[in-house]
């Protein structure tokens, strides 16, 4: 588990990156950091193409949530790494994060192309899925916890209560307000403090529903028919599947499960995932039929890396073998999304 988790600590420029996100048309202008003010930041306005699989897409360390930090922790191999980023916010540039001795120089040399301290700012299509992506990382997280709740164990169910409120909330807490979702924050504090002093409490129940509802509420304000778009959910869940994979590799190390809770993160984030392809599998099978069956090939095979939400000590598939299953299902939604937007085009 890690230590400090739930920290999201106030950085120089705050910013919104997406997780995963295809937008046309948006401009580009940076500024360079003041001389005056060291900690100052770059600031960029950009489209984030989700059509390129060979590129990475650059994670903001000044902002990037934990889930998404995760990434470089899976990759390089380093145990705690997003929150030992976290803590030594904010980065005037990548180069920094060497500086400040979170990394070596050649682990930063093999990352370097995905950092950037740059402020993402997201509009139209991209803005959307970025905000469904969030709220369904916290629809992930409360998967999980549910079915620790119903297992006993609430010390293991409490910190995926806790992961919505402490790490995503707050960064998605902009767009809510300019949908006009009503404020459920307090709903899932509630909700975490009740587990954490009396998990047995009949109220537990109640609460965790109403949380749940709350979370679907704010997905209900997007437009009904953005969201039951195939080719938008897909974007949604290439952004969970992504996210996934990150807690994955960051739950593995040396052949055995040693991070209980990503392993955890990850299960309830394929979960909603896959949930949310069975809303939309008979227009993807309708349209594009070996699409389907090449997603529901690899969700089938993806989803046994979890048999439980208690993780065993030694894993089903490698963090190798999950990446496969996702770049998959990348591929194959891939061919769906692209047809839509041929088709918006004539």
């Amino acid at each position: 588990m890690k230590k400090f988790r739930y920290l999201y600590l106030a950085v120089t420029a705050c910013a919104i990156v997406t997780l995963s996100s295809c937008n046309d048309g948006t401009s580009t202008t940076e500024n360079s950091p003041s001389a005056s003010t060291p900690n100052s930041v770059a600031q960029t306005t950009e489209a984030v193409s989700h059509s390129s699989h060979g590129s990475k897409k650059q994670i903001n360390i000044n902002t990037a949530i934990l889930s998404e930090l995760d990434k470089f922790e899976a990759q390089l191999g380093v145990p705690a790494l997003s929150n030992k980023i976290q803590a030594n916010r904010p980065y005037a540039s990548p180069e920094e994060l060497v500086n400040k001795k979170v990394i070596t120089q050649e682990q930063f040399d093999k990352i370097k192309d995905q950092v950037t301290v740059q402020e993402v700012i997201l509009t139209g299509e991209a803005k959307d899925i970025d905000y469904m992506t969030k709220l369904g990382l916290m629809k992930g997280h409360l998967i999980v916890a549910q079915e620790l709740l119903d297992q006993n164990q609430p010390k293991q169910a409490e910190p995926h209560i806790g992961h919505p409120v402490e790490e995503i909330y707050v960064d998605v807490e902009d767009q809510l307000n300019e949908r006009q979702v009503k404020e459920f924050k307090t709903t899932l504090v509630n909700l975490q403090d009740l587990v954490k002093s009396n998990p047995k409490d009949s109220k537990v129940k109640t609460n965790f529903t109403t949380s749940m509802q709350s979370v679907d509420r704010a997905i209900a304000a997007l437009p009904e028919t953005q969201r039951t778009q195939p080719s938008f959910v897909l974007q949604v869940i290439n952004g969970l599947l992504d996210s996934a994979n990150s807690e994955y590799g960051a739950a593995v190390a040396d052949g055995k499960i040693t991070a209980a809770i990503e392993y955890q993160d990850s299960r309830g984030f394929v979960l909603y995932a896959d949930e949310l392809y069975k809303s939309i599998s008979s227009q993807v099978a309708k349209d594009k039929p070996e699409a389907d069956k090449a997603i529901q090939a690899s969700m089938a095979q993806l989803k046994k890396t979890w048999p439980s939400v208690i993780p065993a000590a030694k894993p089903v598939n490698t963090p190798e073998e999950v990446t496969k299953q996702i770049k998959a299902i990348e591929s194959a939604s891939q061919k769906v999304i692209d047809a839509a937007k041929t088709q918006a085009q004539r």
